[in-house]
């Protein structure tokens, strides 16, 4: 009886030294493994032109849920200038806060029934939230019509009246400009390029260079600049503290919601 107690006792000591073993080398090997594998993530991520970890910022940058380029080194720099000219050292104002708690409420419903992305309520933003009336060329109001074309989807425009200055009216006029563009273009970030120069201009563009991505194309200063606006004044309304604006604003009262209406 004793000698089988002393085998018994002997048997557990050598499994418990055993799993204590495994526990350790388990533990060692579980560290190096992960670590391997990070520093190989990490080299993969440094040297392949696929990115196979974003940050939470670079998948926020889209226009309309489309992306733009990674790993490409002019797209980050028009981006970042962009994102300087409308941060709150360069625009020194709350007013592009203010309007958008002014003008999105009506926007936003009126792009919806016409199936237009919800991006494109920072278009008003860009074309004339930091300025107002006629530009040199003749285009006027929210969405910065010019007459012809204004006319052309259904906005009175001459004789005393202008409702590319009425904001629901012209914003309906610009949602169907505006499918018109992606229609022909299939993508709404060059529905939004063709609606800064036009469509015959930008198709023109395409045929000559033979891309069709925005992000890749050539354009000129104005309209190679448009989306990457967009994409910025999205940027400092949704995450305002980000760029150094102050999150608080005022929702103006209802009658002025109507006075524009």
């Amino acid at each position: 009886m004793i000698g089988k107690e002393m085998i018994k006792k002997h048997l557990l000591t050598c499994s418990v030294t055993l799993v204590l073993v495994l526990i350790s080398e388990l533990n060692i090997f579980g560290t190096t493994i992960i670590e391997k594998a990070a520093k190989v993530a990490t080299l993969n991520a440094r040297t392949s032109d696929f990115i196979f970890l974003k940050s939470s910022k670079a998948v926020a940058y889209n226009f309309a849920n489309e992306a733009l380029p990674v790993n490409d080194a002019r797209v980050t720099r028009k981006l970042n200038k962009s994102l300087r000219q409308h941060d709150f050292k360069s625009v020194q104002s709350n007013i592009l806060h203010r309007k958008a708690e002014l003008w999105f409420p009506i926007i936003e419903p009126i792009l919806k029934f016409y199936g237009i992305p919800e991006d494109f309520k920072y278009v008003p933003l860009v074309e004339s939230g930091l300025k107002s009336g006629t530009s040199s060329k003749g285009a006027s109001g929210f969405w910065q019509f010019m007459p012809g074309t204004a006319r052309t989807y259904g906005l009175r425009v001459g004789h005393g009246v202008d409702e590319r200055k009425n904001l629901r009216k012209s914003t309906i006029a610009a949602c169907k400009y505006i499918k018109e563009l992606y229609d022909e273009f299939n993508s709404w970030t060059l529905a939004a390029a063709a609606y800064n120069n036009g469509s015959i201009k930008l198709a023109r563009a395409i045929n000559r260079q033979k891309e069709d991505n925005y992000f890749r194309m050539k354009l000129n200063r104005e309209t190679g600049s448009y989306v990457y606006k967009l994409i910025a004044m999205k940027a400092v309304i949704e995450q305002p503290k980000e760029h150094g604006y102050d999150n608080y604003f005022v929702i103006p009262p209802a009658s002025q919601l109507l006075a524009i209406n």
